[in-house]
């Protein structure tokens, strides 16, 4: 059981009562797209950021995104902390088909992966494990370096990047920029550029 400080924002109850399990917190679900309509969820949220600060862990899928994307125009920045699944093919137990695009959602992740993707978020848990962060030091310009844009083959490195640290493929430059701030130093971005593209 991991002590979470955020409100952890999921997409559905089968996602909460997953986390439920192993985390001590407030998880709260936007229902799907259903928070895109609803007024009083929207304001909660708010509230809770502003309060307590946010993290927000969706599926990897494309609508996760959505949905993350969405909170993200809703809540200040520095009032939300993201924390990721890795893309893994599968279906949750209590479905009969997989999910469009093929992928496990939260609900069909291990406890442990998803405990090391809240505590890489920089979220303020008990566990010793998680790192707190003051200053975002990766710079767009760090990536245009490595040629993780602004290049021929930047979309192949981010990819490759992304897969090493396990991040969802779907991620845009400045989402990956934001999330590499939260996860790594800048010496260990630059250690492992130089270990995947020198």
């Amino acid at each position: 059981m991991i002590k979470v400080k955020e409100a952890i924002i999921v997409e559905g109850k089968y996602d909460k009562i997953k986390l439920s399990n192993f985390i001590d917190g407030l998880i709260i679900t936007t229902d799907g797209f259903g928070v895109f309509k609803d007024k009083e969820k929207q304001t909660l949220i708010r509230h809770l950021a502003e309060k307590r600060g946010i993290l927000i862990l969706t599926d990897s899928d494309s609508a996760g995104f959505v949905i993350r994307n969405f909170l993200k125009g809703t809540v200040p920045s520095d009032q939300i902390r993201h924390a990721f699944i890795p893309d893994i093919s599968g279906k949750e137990k209590r479905k009969t088909r997989p999910s469009k695009e093929g992928k496990l959602g939260v609900e069909g992740i291990s406890e442990e992966i998803i405990e090391k993707a809240i505590i890489s978020s920089g979220a303020q848990c008990s566990s010793e494990s998680g790192r707190k962060k003051t200053q975002k030091d990766i710079t767009k310009t760090d990536l245009f370096i490595y040629g993780l844009s602004g290049g021929e083959n930047s979309t192949e490195k981010r990819n490759i990047l992304k897969k090493h640290l396990g991040l969802p493929s779907n991620m845009t430059a400045n989402l990956l920029l934001e999330t590499l701030n939260c996860i790594i130093t800048r010496d260990e971005f630059i250690s492992i550029c130089e270990e995947l593209f020198s």
